[in-house]
């Protein structure tokens, strides 16, 4: 793990105990171990998931840092990313993991039990169903996802999970920019008024990455997130807007 402290002085000198680094690697292991059984993840060569998992995951402290981090959701997380990581380097995140597909669930659980971690709660089910549950709708301090959905679909995903006050936070690649822009009647109908759009360089990574930071400003419409599927069907820049009379 020396590599990973390393690059960490990249992300404005994060720091972490000797316990947590033990974490990471016992993160690590489980993840190279369950992916010769299941397709978790493409990434298999340790540098590499130290770098473009771990040290990604990361990197969303460079926007989330300063501010309330208590509750958080990861939606879509996958094998853990960027929920896992952030919970380790920041234990007193209550973290809730949604992931609709079974085995990454599974794998999710196993890393918890592995690292004993408390205040994390994994839900297997698509975000526009917790969206609409009341247990969750607008209790999170941050709503965060990698590589999920184009950012018209996610802000529909996250946004109605994020309190007034709170904040999302979308992992993009180069399109970032202009999925943002397409994103733009979206955001507004759903509460949120974007912050940032931040470049984010790995090492060794030639592609550009963002963190595309949006703030909710006002309470979503109860009609949102509509029901699954729709929103990756009817992205809601293609909602035609009725004509000013």
């Amino acid at each position: 793990m020396k590599e990973l402290a390393q690059h960490l002085q990249t992300l404005g000198g994060i720091q972490l105990s000797a316990a947590q680094y033990r974490d990471f690697q016992l993160y690590e292991q489980s993840l190279i171990e369950w992916n010769k059984r299941f397709n978790l993840t493409a990434i298999r060569n340790p540098e590499q998931i130290r770098i473009k998992h771990f040290l990604d995951s990361l990197s969303c402290l460079l926007a989330m840092g300063g501010s309330s981090m208590e509750r958080v959701v990861d939606v879509g997380s996958g094998a853990g990313f960027p929920g896992i990581p952030l919970k380790i380097a920041c234990p007193e995140i209550k973290l809730t993991l949604v992931e609709s597909v079974g085995k990454k669930a599974d794998f999710c659980r196993h890393v918890v039990r592995v690292l004993e971690m408390r205040g994390v709660e994994i839900v297997q089910e698509r975000a526009e169903v917790i969206g609409q549950d009341e247990t969750y709708r607008q209790r999170y301090d941050w709503a965060v996802a990698r590589s999920v959905a184009e950012m018209p679909i996610l802000v529909e995903y996250l946004l109605p999970l994020v309190r007034v006050g709170g904040s999302m936070l979308a992992m993009k690649g180069e399109g970032a920019p202009a999925e943002t822009q397409t994103a733009e009647h979206a955001v507004r109908l759903l509460g949120g008024r974007l912050r940032r759009l931040a470049a984010v360089a790995l090492p060794g990574v030639a592609e550009e990455r963002f963190l595309v930071v949006i703030d909710k400003i006002a309470a979503t419409p109860y009609e949102y997130p509509r029901r699954s599927g729709v929103p990756s069907k009817k992205p809601l820049h293609h909602i035609s807007r009725k004509p000013a009379l």
